[in-house]
């Protein structure tokens, strides 16, 4: 167990972006429940949710078992996400909105990039697939978990998010492509996603309606 654990760290691009995924998505899935005030059950299951939907989507689009069913590594990492956000919310007003929530949300989108467009290279899809795969392991979790927060997913309507998750899928292409190693091209990916999506909160970046592109015309 611990060697699997040791590896799981130290071990391959993919592993090492899926732990830092399933910590960072399962704290900000939980953080949101919290607001809701759910109970530590739904706290639970909302964190869980966040960190592992968008995976096993890309898993199913791949027609593989989802990893969340091979390994109890992967469950423990998503319980330490919900740990943490629990422990944050003792200490924090309001831990949704917190930098350290807003920051591991970034870094979760990046690591779940990265993660879905090395298994969707490996599967030999085409670019479109590989992009479309990031994105939905990218965004997945976060929609499914609105959802069970009884709200529109907002990546559908408001802010710069999912975008971000292609631009960084498109950009482990490009790497991909010019011949660079798989490890070049995940922190390509990784940094482009992180970089973007941090921009995006500083400088709240949206993309245009079509009420508001329609004004705009007038």
């Amino acid at each position: 167990m611990s060697q699997d654990f040791i590896a799981l760290l130290f071990g391959d691009p993919f592993a090492v972006m899926n732990t830092i995924g399933l910590v960072a998505f399962a704290l900000v899935g939980s953080s949101k429940a919290i607001r809701e005030e759910f109970d530590l059950f739904g706290v639970t299951i909302a964190g869980l949710a966040m960190a592992f939907a968008g995976g096993a989507t890309r898993d199913l689009l791949v027609t593989r078992v989802p990893l969340a069913l091979q390994s109890p590594i992967e469950i423990s990492l998503g319980l330490l996400g919900v740990g943490f956000a629990i422990a944050l919310s003792v200490i924090l007003s309001s831990p949704e909105t917190h930098p350290v929530t807003l920051v591991s949300d970034a870094i979760g989108l990046a690591a779940f990039t990265t993660t879905g467009a090395i298994v969707a290279t490996e599967a030999g899809v085409s670019a479109f697939g590989i992009v479309a795969i990031a994105t939905i392991n990218a965004v997945g979790g976060g929609a499914f978990t609105d959802i069970l927060l009884d709200r529109s997913p907002f990546i559908l309507f408001e802010d710069f998010y999912a975008s971000c998750a292609v631009l960084g899928g498109s950009a482990y292409w490009v790497v991909g492509t010019v011949g660079a190693v798989e490890s070049t091209a995940a922190v390509v990916c990784a940094v482009v996603t992180v970089v973007t999506r941090l921009a995006a909160v500083a400088y709240d970046w949206n993309l245009p309606t079509v009420q508001n592109s329609g004004r705009l015309s007038n």
